[in-house]
């Protein structure tokens, strides 16, 4: 692999910490140091190695290149190569990106890209959501973390590695993308079709919510990019301008991003005596952050996370509870506690691999077990349900039984209208719920639920998720501000 062989140049935003579930940036000094000290050693071993396994690799490289029954480039044999190590690690975060790949990632970071806006990650070997952007045309559609993507436009994803995933999902505004999903305790395959779109960089939304005559404030963070730290400060700063009592901040379906931002949120927020987030390297050293802020608000806050908070977003979670004592509300986190180095090669391209644990202020791992809230609450089943998509001709109607009847029932409940049950089975007081349905849609009363019908209700279903009073884990956080407000 001497293509690569005392040519490690410059690293990536320097040396970078990784701490997205998919993959965003991050810098913290004393990794960049100690990183560029072992990339100086590793590029020095590289250019006098004489390893064994390394001249191996060289001898079937020159092989297959010669003899193979056909020609195959030499690039594709060491990407090939080096994705092969990758794999033996077993760790969904460490990956190889080739030099397009590494440059449409890092557009992706600082800029506003097309696509359909879903963080996503290896599980396994399958391409797994983590959490679809808020206001995504993923989230739109209906995807949910953990889902799995077997397809995309009809072709399996067996034996794609996320790079090559996301790269088939991405694509130009206006486009349509085929999915087909696996989704946990849904037995039939789920295939939606999303319209990709520019997928908005603002991450950070705020507003004034007026609870029993109390003006609580409210930040929702959908990802950590270079610019949030700066949209929070200034929403923070507003809102107390606007005489808020309390605050609620939401990372809820945030993925992650950059742990700059974090830092500096926390700084905002989180008292210096205990640190924001600690950094352990595999020698068992740990390095702890500080704020610089003396003492806690004088108000009220408290934080909403769900199974689609990840790494940057649960930093910040841990950080707010442990270090600060707020409450956390909803359901347990997504639980990714690695941190990664991003090194870019002579060539432009990128290796990305897991070097570090990030623990919590009181040293917890939350690696693959998440972070529980401290009043757990969830949400009304039809926030989790999947879009119904018919095949052409294609009903649903009376004493059929299925996962797509279940979900029909669940967004007649979010409708209005009661089935009796959400079970799956098409009864006859589903019949007469779709029939009311129709009714007040002004479609034509059948009790048969068409695609026209179905679409009706997804639509129905979204509109009851965004009203705040079907929000259950946002209204236990404005009872428990308000229970503390004096």
């Amino acid at each position: 692999m001497e293509k690569f062989s005392g040519k490690v140049v410059a690293l990536l935003m320097a040396i970078s910490l990784l701490v997205g579930a998919g993959g965003s940036y991050a810098v913290l000094s004393f990794v960049q140091h100690r990183g560029e000290a072992a990339t100086a050693t590793a590029t020095a071993n590289s250019a006098v190695s004489s390893d064994k396994d390394t001249a191996k690799i060289k001898a079937i490289h020159d092989l297959i290149e010669k003899q193979y029954f056909r020609k195959v480039g030499s690039s594709k044999l060491y990407d090939g190569a080096i994705n092969g190590m990758i794999e033996a690690l077993n760790d969904p975060f460490s990956s190889y990106m080739n030099a397009k790949t590494a440059s449409d990632f890092t557009q992706s970071l600082s800029s506003s890209f097309q696509g359909i806006g879903a963080e996503v990650q290896m599980v396994g070997k399958q391409v797994t959501i983590v959490s679809p952007i808020k206001g995504s045309p993923a989230e739109k559609a209906g995807l949910k973390p953990k889902d799995q993507i077997m397809t995309i436009n009809g072709k399996s994803t067996e034996g794609l590695d996320i790079n090559e995933a996301v790269n088939k999902i991405r694509g130009k505004k206006g486009t349509v993308v085929k999915i087909g999903i696996k989704r946990p305790g849904v037995n039939d395959e789920l295939n939606f079709a999303i319209k990709r779109d520019n997928i908005p960089i603002r991450t950070v939304d705020s507003k004034i919510i007026k609870h029993n005559g109390q003006p609580i404030g409210y930040i929702a963070i959908t990802q950590f990019n270079e610019n949030t730290d700066q949209e929070f400060s200034k929403a923070l700063s507003k809102l107390e301008g606007d005489g808020m009592k309390g605050l609620i901040i939401d990372v809820r379906g945030n993925p992650g991003g950059y742990l700059q931002a974090v830092e500096k949120i926390g700084n905002l927020l989180v008292p210096s005596n205990k640190p924001i987030v600690q950094i352990e390297d595999r020698a068992g050293k740990k390095q702890p952050f500080y704020s610089n802020l003396k003492k806690k608000k004088n108000y009220p806050v408290t934080a909403l996370i769900d199974g689609g908070s990840a790494s940057a977003s649960e930093i910040l979670a841990g950080a707010l509870h442990e270090a600060a004592g707020y409450p956390l509300i909803g359901v347990k986190s997504f639980g990714k506690g690695t941190v990664q180095q991003g090194i870019e090669l002579s060539d432009k391209s990128e290796l990305k691999l897991t070097t570090d644990k990030w623990l919590t202020p009181d040293g917890h791992w939350i690696h693959k077990k998440g972070i529980k809230p401290t009043i757990e609450v969830k949400q009304p089943d039809y926030f989790y349900v999947a879009p119904i998509t018919l095949k052409k001709g294609k009903t649903l109607k009376a004493d059929e039984t299925s996962a797509a009847v279940a979900d029909a029932q669940k967004m007649l409940q979010a409708a209005g209208n009661n089935p009796g049950r959400t079970d799956g089975y098409f009864s006859t007081q589903t019949v007469q719920a779709v029939k009311a349905f129709q009714k007040a849609q002004k479609l034509p009363v059948t009790g048969v639920i068409n695609q026209k019908t179905a679409d009706a209700l997804q639509q129905a279903t979204l509109t009851a998720i965004k009203n705040q009073k079907n929000d259950r884990q946002l209204n236990a956080a404005l009872q428990e501000i308000a229970n503390e407000i004096k």
